[in-house]
């Protein structure tokens, strides 16, 4: 149950954060939020198919840097 949580906050967040790239110009920050979101869900599928538990934060860790850089560089 706890594994189902962590993936809809997961999917959330990734598409808050896509929804808020598409609306930066290219730049830095842009090119880092697409990097860790491209890394992000690898991760979390590796995690949740061979690891459990406080790992599971990872790659919510990666979406949350990715949309904290995203959401200071775009006025909403």
């Amino acid at each position: 149950m706890f594994e189902l949580l962590i993936c809809f906050i997961f999917f959330s967040l990734l598409f808050k954060t896509i929804g808020l790239t598409f609306r930066l110009t290219w730049g830095l920050a842009k090119f880092i939020a697409s990097l860790l979101m491209i890394l992000a869900l690898p991760v979390l599928i590796i995690v949740v198919l061979f690891a459990s538990g406080i790992f599971l934060f990872l790659p919510l860790i990666l979406i949350g840097i990715a949309a904290g850089i995203v959401k200071s560089c775009v006025k909403v």
